[in-house]
């Protein structure tokens, strides 16, 4: 064997050896990486999803609930709905026997005529009395120039009169007196009684104030629906006595409903008044629907359950790590479809697109459509 041909055969046997001894690439190396990238990814988008795109599962339905309240006393003689009954404004609900405000509404009206005739006698009392002050002045402008005239005479002759003549014309002046003074104080008790004349008159005005509240006892009997909506919390029938303040039954109002979305403080640095939003509700699995952003929460109450005239509650999960505080942020229906599947308290996914992001708004759709999928199960 020549010289070159050992040479070529040695460097094979080297490359074989190479061949067999080197280690293959490190498998777990590998996935590693490709895991640490996705999680990088993953973080990436879950920051900038959750302030551009912000997505909540704790959105719940409401509306405008309304307890059905009597204002008078009585028992139901007519009911016109049933639980679950859809009314509209102004369909006939509730009838309480009117017979007892019937009654009522015809004294008023007599009482009202009465006080009438009363003030009429008054009237004419004090133009009488006004009358008799009138004649009895007369009586004493008589009498003062009577007497002026007997002290005219008794001061040119004293003897030209007797003691008597002189008596009765001092005793005439001071029973005219006397007698303007009584018409006078007459006069003022009369107009005393009557009050202020005219329709301003008190017991004219009482009269009228009995007849009106008497007429709105009435008219209120009749129990109507308040606006468009749907009966809940009804169990009474015909025979029930109702009392005033005593809800007889709820009422669900369908002139406003929208969606409360319940988004973590983080949420809304860019959340917008009019953003626009779609959600998704459990009652319709699947079904995307859209609306805008009413409004954005102030304030919320941590210390207990709401009453009214206080913040709403929201209520957050709790784990071994701190929770970001929920602020309620208002959804405005914009599908018209969507008002047949709203029921007050029903749960709601809800995602708000807060700008013109391509790649954040095409992922949030396709978040939602796939929890829209999810919903057919859970």
């Amino acid at each position: 064997m020549t010289q070159p041909e050992q040479t070529d055969t040695d460097k094979t046997a080297e490359a074989a050896v190479d061949a067999v001894t080197a280690k293959p690439a490190d498998p777990i190396r590998r996935i590693t990486r490709i895991v640490l990238a996705l999680a990088v990814v993953y973080l990436a988008f879950y920051i900038l999803s959750d302030r551009l795109t912000p997505y909540t599962e704790q959105s719940r339905v409401q509306a405008l609930i309304t307890p059905i309240v009597p204002r008078v006393a009585g028992h139901l003689t007519e009911v016109d709905v049933r639980l679950h009954s859809i009314v509209q404004e102004g369909d006939p609900m509730f009838q309480v026997d009117p017979r007892p405000y019937e009654f009522a509404l015809r004294r008023a009206e007599a009482g009202l005529d009465l006080a009438g005739q009363h003030v009429d006698a008054q009237t004419s009392t004090v133009k009488s009395a006004t009358a008799r002050l009138g004649v009895a002045r007369a009586q004493l402008d008589r009498a003062q120039r009577n007497y002026s005239r007997t002290q005219s005479i008794l001061s040119k002759n004293p003897g030209a009169l007797s003691q008597a003549d002189r008596d009765r014309a001092e005793t005439a002046l001071d029973q005219a007196l006397e007698r303007v003074t009584s018409a006078e104080a007459e006069l003022q008790r009369t107009k005393e009684q009557l009050g202020v004349e005219g329709p301003e008159n008190a017991e004219l005005r009482d009269a009228l104030a009995k007849l009106e509240q008497a007429q709105f006892d009435l008219a209120f009997t009749g129990i109507i629906a308040p606006d468009d909506g749907i009966i809940e919390s009804f169990n009474v029938s015909v025979g029930y006595y109702v009392q005033p303040g005593q809800p007889l039954a709820t009422f669900v109002s369908h002139r406003d409903q929208w969606i409360a979305a319940d988004m973590k403080e983080n949420n809304l640095g860019n959340i917008k008044v009019g953003d626009p939003v779609e959600f998704l509700l459990d009652v319709r699995p699947g079904r995307i629907f859209k609306g805008t952003v009413r409004s954005v929460g102030s304030g919320v109450n941590t210390s207990g359950p709401t009453t009214r005239g206080e913040l709403p509650t929201v209520t957050g999960t709790t784990g071994w790590l701190r929770d970001p505080q929920r602020f309620q942020v208002i959804i405005g229906i914009e599908s018209p479809d969507a008002y047949q599947y709203l029921r007050p308290g029903g749960q709601a996914d809800v995602v708000v697109y807060t700008g013109g992001n391509i790649l954040l708004n095409g992922l949030a759709k396709l978040r939602i459509r796939f929890s829209g999928l999810l919903s057919y199960v859970r």
